[in-house]
């Protein structure tokens, strides 16, 4: 009976902020993007996009869908699609991304695990498109007349 004149309208979003100067620890979990300013100890779980901002410091593991470093965070990061370390950026700690951009000036201490994605097709294979290798051809030849 109330709400007969209000239309369903959808909630707008909101991204998440640790400013600077901002210290909080604990897990955190979002479905928005979180930027990270200040500092930061615990967990990060976030279906959107993490980014660490250059006057940030993060003391934890990170799993998001795209992260962005542009300050220093010390543990391990998942990246379900994308990681961008930017030329301001630090890592120390263990990567597992989908695609990797590190931006000259930035620092990587651990390493790296790409995640593999299906091949369209596969390396060194013949390729059948209607031309085809003079050497080829005169290997051929040469097996012919021998």
């Amino acid at each position: 009976m109330w709400n007969k004149n209000k239309q369903n309208t959808p909630v707008k979003s909101t991204d998440s902020l640790i400013g600077h100067g901002g210290t909080l620890e604990g897990k955190v979990t979002c479905d928005t993007n979180l930027r990270i300013e200040g500092n930061f100890s615990g967990e990060i779980h976030c279906r959107g996009t993490v980014t660490v901002g250059e006057q940030g410091t993060v003391r934890s593991t990170i799993k998001a869908q795209d992260i962005i470093i542009a300050g220093k965070v010390y543990g391990d990061v998942v990246a379900d699609q994308r990681l961008m370390m930017t030329g301001t950026g630090q890592l120390h700690g263990n990567i597992l991304a989908g695609t990797l951009s590190i931006m000259e000036g930035s620092l990587l201490n651990g390493s790296v695990t790409m995640a593999e994605e299906p091949a369209t097709e596969k390396a060194g294979g013949l390729q059948k498109n209607g031309h085809t290798d003079k050497a080829g051809k005169r290997g051929s030849k040469q097996a012919e007349t021998a």
